[in-house]
């Protein structure tokens, strides 16, 4: 039983992680249907930020708020300056720049601070004795932490989208961005905070991913594999849903937990081909995922 909880454990931190980088996807493209393949490098780049600032002295709570802020500028200035301008032309336009944004930033991280690990501190004591014990199981206060942040956040979207006049807006620009204008919305600064409020999110992932993930070190790669599940978690809880994006982060998280616990003969490398696969199989079967809305458009 305690091995089962410890596993549990293990994989509900690890799908709050995906559950928030999920969101941020979610929070671009409800407001502009468009999915942010560089929202790792956002969170990478901040994540760095953070680790450069306690280097210098600061603790990690001090600089978190600072980060998400930066997180949120670097999201709005790459939404006005990049995403704008091609908006207009094709979807493939947006894809290109978001890709172009995923290796610029992953080689701006490397010329800036190097390719070798850093260490990067801990929000909260990860030593011997720095856990509840529930039913024989640990939980290390680092990933409870982890989940209260998650639910914070996941609560505090929910109310946005729907008890907030930015909210309403949001939504009226993702479903017919010119009829919202018609209506007096300022659909590019939504668009901006949207980018910005979904780089905010991923920076406050990337600070709580890394000290969960052992050894606790930050590279040029942390981020990758991150995005993978969080898209595939995106996808199948549906692209334009906060309950999708939260279904199927846990799902993500804690399926592959115990596929690398029980199931050990397919190896814990199978991991990223899963979320490979299951994307594939979502777009294929059931494109609008779990909860995803069909979009209709009238000819």
């Amino acid at each position: 039983m305690d091995i089962f909880l410890s596993r549990l454990f293990s994989g509900m931190t690890a799908g709050s992680i995906y559950v928030l980088i999920a969101l941020a996807l979610v929070v671009v493209f409800r407001s502009s249907s468009t999915i942010n393949f560089a929202q790792g490098e956002f969170a990478l780049f901040t994540t760095y930020v953070a680790w450069w600032l306690t280097e210098r002295g600061l603790n990690i709570w001090l600089v978190l708020l600072p980060v998400i802020i930066l997180g949120f500028i670097m999201g709005a200035v790459a939404e006005r300056l990049l995403i704008r301008p091609v908006r207009k032309r094709d979807e493939t336009a947006i894809l290109i720049v978001a890709l172009g944004l995923f290796t610029g930033l992953n080689g701006l991280d490397g010329w800036i601070w190097g390719s070798d690990e850093k260490v990067f501190p801990t929000m909260f004591p990860s030593g011997e004795g720095s856990y509840f014990s529930i039913l024989g199981a640990r939980l290390h206060y680092d990933s409870a932490l982890v989940w209260v942040f998650t639910i914070g956040v996941v609560v505090g979207l929910t109310l946005l989208f729907k008890r907030t006049s930015l909210g309403l807006e949001m939504r009226a620009v993702a479903t017919n961005p010119e009829s919202a204008a018609l209506c007096g919305i300022k659909v590019g600064r939504i668009l901006t905070i949207s980018w910005g409020l979904s780089a905010a999110i991923g920076s406050l992932a990337g600070v709580m991913l890394v000290p969960t993930i052992p050894p606790g070190q930050l590279n040029l790669s942390s981020m990758f594999q991150v995005l993978i599940f969080a898209s595939a978690a995106a996808l199948l809880g549906g692209l334009d849903s906060i309950k999708g994006a939260v279904v199927g982060g846990l799902v993500m998280g804690i399926g592959l937990a115990m596929i690398n616990g029980y199931a050990t003969f397919i190896g814990g490398s199978f991991s990223l081909t899963l979320a490979l696969i299951l994307i594939v199989a979502v777009l294929t079967v059931k494109p609008t995922g779990l909860f995803g809305t069909r979009r209709l458009e009238r000819v």
